[in-house]
């Protein structure tokens, strides 16, 4: 084979290189982009706002943490619906697990209409078992008791909710339901979860779509 042979085949070598690199990057480019699209159309880890127009008296006036959202369906926990408040002892004495040296109180929340007997413990996630699940930007979220024992001895996350029961969509109900106007979505806020004037949150988030639009 000739030098100028050879200097083209290099030079081609070369040039399909640096082409398919290109095609690689963009190739890339393009499913980061797919991805971030895709994790848009959901929701986890935002919060869920009930409209004024919400026609399920069961939801009028609730703000939601999305614990899960997906093809598959979508999950959340009401978290401005507090019930009742008592001894942490109580509630661990009620699911059979130690109370010695428990103390403190608890409020329980109205976290959705299924499986009512079901706790889930939001949570910042600076406290973490080997069962909990990391949702996003430093929330989690926790079913197993032994999270409130530990709360209960001065340990444990720094803020928490407890929610009893939860609030389930099947596959598309939730999309349906927001595009009927029944729900609006906006950033999760810490202040807005585990806040105390459960009162006024609703009115805050609500508030916060205003700001938005």
């Amino acid at each position: 084979m000739s030098t100028r042979s050879q200097s083209l085949l290099r030079l081609l070598f070369r040039w399909f290189s640096v082409s398919v690199g290109l095609a690689l990057v963009s190739m890339a480019a393009a499913v980061l982009a797919l991805c971030a699209a895709e994790e848009e159309r959901f929701l986890t880890g935002q919060l869920l706002v009930a409209t004024p127009e919400m026609p399920d008296p069961r939801f009028a006036e609730t703000v939601l943490y999305m614990i899960k959202h997906d093809e598959h369906g979508a999950v959340g926990l009401v978290v401005n619906r507090p019930v009742a408040k008592g001894p942490i002892a109580d509630v661990l004495k009620s699911l059979g697990v130690e109370t010695e040296g428990a103390g403190g109180e608890i409020t329980l929340h109205y976290g959705g209409p299924v499986e009512p007997g079901k706790g889930f413990i939001l949570h910042s996630d600076d406290y973490v078992l080997d069962s909990t699940t990391k949702i996003k930007d430093g929330i989690a979220v926790t079913t197993d008791p032994e999270l409130l024992r530990d709360l209960s001895l001065g340990k444990g996350p720094r803020r928490s909710l407890l929610a009893l029961g939860y609030a389930g969509w099947a596959p598309g109900q939730l999309e349906a339901e927001i595009k009927a106007n029944g729900w609006f979505s906006i950033p999760a806020d810490a202040e807005l979860i585990f806040g105390l004037d459960a009162e006024k949150k609703w009115e805050r988030a609500t508030e916060r779509r205003r700001i938005k639009l």
